[in-house]
């Protein structure tokens, strides 16, 4: 499996991140994971979380430094709280609020599926329970990530093997291919996506959806505390999402 070193993992975390006061502008944080995140010519962001996001700071008249920032990274510097920052895209759980504002959502994802290796033999009669519940499962997950209470309750009860990964998707999807692990989770837009778009390294990966999987997360702008409540209220009137 293709992973960050902890080495290049530090570096990571130690690279300067441009002040949330520069200019006036306030800092957010996106990396690129189409079809959510796509960095535009000017270096905004566009896709199904970046352009609704852009269009309510754009709405609320709050002035924006885009900066591209690996998720460890995001998530960091935001439980941190040295600065006024956001991010786009976060899952809104209780853990996270214990350290971070977030406001409305800008997206629901359309529900969660599972990407499999070929001579994975699963059968999408079968309730994802059953399936977390076989033995010697392996699934891949992203570090720092959840999947929502319902598949993070449902893996913490069942506890099958857990890869963590800090790699890109792409190279989950490598992992995946060479059978590292048996299953990854994923929405349903992205899996169609990645397949779509993720050359050899998708190969011949299939996409299934066990019954009863749980509902598509809403996705949401997740901010530092130092972000006042009128800056979030602002955003909240300017987000134009009504599933």
């Amino acid at each position: 499996m293709r992973l960050l070193t902890r080495l290049s993992l530090a570096v990571l975390c130690c690279l300067p991140v441009a002040s949330s006061q520069a200019g006036g502008a306030l800092t957010v944080f996106y990396n690129v994971r189409p079809p959510y995140l796509v960095q535009e010519a000017g270096g905004a962001p566009s896709g199904l979380t970046g352009t609704p996001a852009r269009q309510a700071f754009a709405g609320a008249g709050v002035a924006v430094q885009w900066t591209i920032l690996p998720t460890n990274r995001q998530i960091m510097l935001i439980r941190e709280n040295n600065g006024a920052y956001c991010a786009v895209g976060w899952f809104a759980n209780a853990e996270r609020g214990r350290f971070a504002k977030f406001t409305r959502a800008v997206y629901r994802d359309q529900g969660w599926m599972v990407l499999a290796h070929p001579d994975f033999a699963l059968d999408e009669q079968l309730e994802l329970e059953q399936v977390l519940a076989r033995p010697g499962l392996r699934v891949l997950v992203k570090d720092k990530y959840s999947y929502g209470s319902a598949i993070d309750g449902l893996l913490a009860r069942y506890k099958p093997t857990i890869a963590v990964s800090t790699g890109t998707t792409l190279q989950m999807l490598q992992s995946l291919g060479a059978r590292s692990v048996d299953i990854m989770f994923v929405s349903a837009e992205e899996g169609r996506y990645l397949l779509a778009n993720g050359g050899d390294k998708a190969g011949r990966l299939r996409l299934l959806r066990p019954a009863r999987m749980p509902k598509g997360e809403t996705r949401h702008i997740m901010c530092s505390r130092q972000v006042p409540d009128e800056l979030i209220d602002k955003l909240n009137k300017a987000i134009r999402f009504n599933r």
